[in-house]
């Protein structure tokens, strides 16, 4: 992928910037943030980030844009900053990603953009998240809505369903070409998995409603409580309704369980309950808000798995009061699909984690709650399926936890609504849609559908990657009306 040439006013010869040091994000203190919802990372200054953008090399063949799953163009809009020319940064983010604040915040960089940075050859990457992020605010504190010119309408009309990072990148990217887009969310709020599964303090509320309100702006329709598969069905929206094509982005947001002893007991939670009332219904604010979490003051909190929801829910139980709040992880740290920075600072405000260690049984007080985790230790064998070394029991090496809640956040998989609803579409045998990876086409005509429902669970960015794809393939369709 190439990226428009763009003359570069960096004022540091390239053989002095690899010399320079990444400049890191400011941040709360452990001790003040592990008792309170507010936001972690503080933001880049403009100064900062003028420096840090400095440090960029201005590749000829930009690895960073290529790592990209929805294709930042990073050099350019880098150079933008390092001119000073904030606004044209975030224009230029905005032509590839329509959430710039919020991939900013939650997309592991490390593993795209970063990752691939020449500059870590030599010492650390770019920060390129962090300057996303503050070309994100920045635009968001001095943009205009009014001033966005509609795209001419094509009189096609695309449905989409649900409201998370999917959804909203196939709509933002859809209603620009000139098409019609409206969007279907279940819940009471736009954001799917945004909103009602990722804390306060890493993904502040207030700023997945400013990005969601610049695509009203921008033309995208919006509408709550509407469960597609129940409230109407594809077939209706397709036939009844009149829309000329549907997307699917409903997400996998059904819970697994180990299937242990006990995980039935009182004060045993799914992480999606547990960070859907916290977050969503407002938990995090009683009593100014009627939605109270179990009293989690001094008592013991374990989460089960070593993912970033693992971690979004440890992180939640300390602010609620929790006494010991501690990560039980089967495998060893290095195995920890978590990034590195939420490891970090988890650790930081307190939290104890037990890796090589896996619950066997959740024990009670004979009167229906918890008291307590048995747990097992664990080594590391052969790697399995997902590459990772498996974890093999040790046997004798039982012991036991106090807890008054455990939270299960071992990953989720497909609901299967929409699925059982909608004829003729093909699934996996795990009840994910199937979908071709390039244009994410379903069996049915019409239909699309990418992110997390296709499959499962995966990150942020990853589920806007399909959902550009997938804007791809229907303006195709909408376009030239042929299907196959």
């Amino acid at each position: 992928m190439t990226t428009e040439k763009v003359k570069s006013k960096n004022p540091v010869p390239n053989r002095e910037r690899i010399k320079m040091p990444r400049l890191h994000m400011p941040e709360q203190a452990p001790s003040i943030r592990a008792h309170e919802f507010t936001e972690v990372n503080l933001g880049y200054s403009a100064e900062l980030a003028r420096q840090e953008a400095i440090r960029c090399l201005e590749c000829g063949k930009p690895t960073c844009t290529n790592d990209c799953p929805v294709g930042v163009k990073v050099k350019d809009f880098v150079q933008l900053i390092v001119d000073g020319d904030f606004m044209a940064a975030a224009a230029k983010i905005r032509e590839d990603n329509v959430l710039p604040a919020i991939t900013g915040r939650v997309c592991p960089q490390e593993d795209h953009c970063e990752g691939a940075c020449l500059l870590k050859r030599k010492g650390e990457s770019l920060g390129i998240g962090y300057l996303e992020r503050f070309v994100a605010d920045y635009e968001q504190q001095h943009f205009d809505l009014s001033t966005i010119v509609k795209a001419p309408p094509t009189g096609k009309k695309v449905a989409i369903v649900g409201s998370g990072p999917a959804g909203l990148t196939t709509a933002g990217d859809l209603v620009q070409k000139g098409h019609a887009v409206h969007v279907f969310e279940a819940l009471h709020e736009i954001g799917g998995v945004l909103v009602y599964g990722i804390p306060e303090f890493r993904l502040p509320k207030k700023i997945i409603r400013q990005q969601v309100d610049y695509m009203r702006a921008m033309g995208v329709e919006f509408e709550t409580d509407v469960v597609v598969g129940r409230t109407v069905t594809i077939d209706e929206l397709l036939e009844e309704e009149g829309f000329d094509a549907v997307f699917i982005a409903t997400g996998a947001g059904l819970p697994q369980f180990m299937g242990i002893p006990g995980e039935h007991l009182n004060g045993v939670y799914s992480a999606n309950e547990f960070l859907t009332r916290i977050n969503l219904m407002h938990a995090y604010e009683f009593p100014k808000y009627d939605e109270p979490m179990v009293d989690l003051k001094g008592k013991n909190v374990a989460v089960i798995g070593g993912g970033n929801t693992a971690l979004d829910a440890i992180r939640s139980a300390l602010r609620l009061g929790a006494g010991k709040a501690y990560v039980l992880y089967r495998r060893s740290e290095a195995e920890m699909p978590a990034r590195a920075e939420e490891v970090k600072h988890a650790k930081e405000e307190g939290i104890e984690f037990h890796v090589l260690t896996a619950p066997t049984e959740f024990l009670s007080d004979g009167k229906g709650w918890l008291t307590g985790a048995r747990c097992l230790k664990m080594e590391l064998g052969e790697p399995d399926a997902s590459g990772r070394r498996r974890p093999v029991p040790i046997a004798g090496s039982e012991y036991d936890i106090p807890l008054s809640v455990a939270v299960m956040a071992i990953g989720t998989t497909a609901n299967p609504i929409v699925q059982s609803t909608t004829p003729g579409l093909n699934t996996t045998k795990r009840g994910y849609i199937q979908a071709d990876e390039t244009s994410q086409k379903t069996s049915r005509k019409g239909v699309f559908a990418g992110g997390d429902i296709v499959t499962g669970g995966a990150t942020v960015i990853l589920a806007m990657g399909a959902g550009r794809r997938a804007a791809k393939g229907i303006d195709e369709y909408l376009t030239t009306g042929q299907w196959e």
